[in-house]
């Protein structure tokens, strides 16, 4: 009877070590399913990521335009051209300010890394406060293009 025992566990053994692991056929085939689903998802993905990111900018020119409202309802004007929005952050012993109008003291650079332009007065605006996009440079299209105050 032991011997009936010890040669089954060996077949179920041999049974067991037959099967076990992948083929590198099967390894290929879900390598290259996982690669085109990724082909097919991955622009979308960079699209969405390119899309928040311009909108990001929106909301901060947006907000950069509450903090100047409240800096001309306490100064009497909007900062010029060459105090920027960094007087937004200090006063400058000017009579009446009531900052800093930007939470944490400090101009933030747009989501791409570069600094916000402002200009006053504007070009329709008293202001207008341009993100460059994604190339760092005025003009462009797509996700390069400039975003702007007063803009939809």
């Amino acid at each position: 009877m032991t011997k009936k025992l010890v040669a089954s566990a060996r077949r179920r053994r041999r049974r067991r070590n037959g099967e076990a692991g992948f083929t590198l056929v099967e390894i290929l085939v879900v390598i290259t399913i996982i690669g085109l689903i990724m082909a097919l998802v991955g622009p979308r993905v960079l699209n969405y990521l390119g899309e928040s990111k311009a909108k990001a900018a929106k909301i901060q020119i947006e907000s950069f335009s509450s903090a100047l409202d409240l800096y001309y309802l306490d100064i009497g004007r909007y900062p010029t051209t060459n105090e920027g929005l960094a007087a937004l952050t200090r006063g400058n012993n000017l009579p009446g300010w009531n900052g800093p109008y930007l939470r944490g003291g400090m101009v933030p650079n747009d989501p791409w890394g570069h600094g916000y332009v402002y200009r006053s007065p504007g070009e329709r605006s008293p202001y207008d406060i341009i993100s460059l996009g994604s190339d760092g440079q005025e003009g462009g299209s797509g996700t390069a293009a400039d975003i702007a105050s007063g803009t939809r």
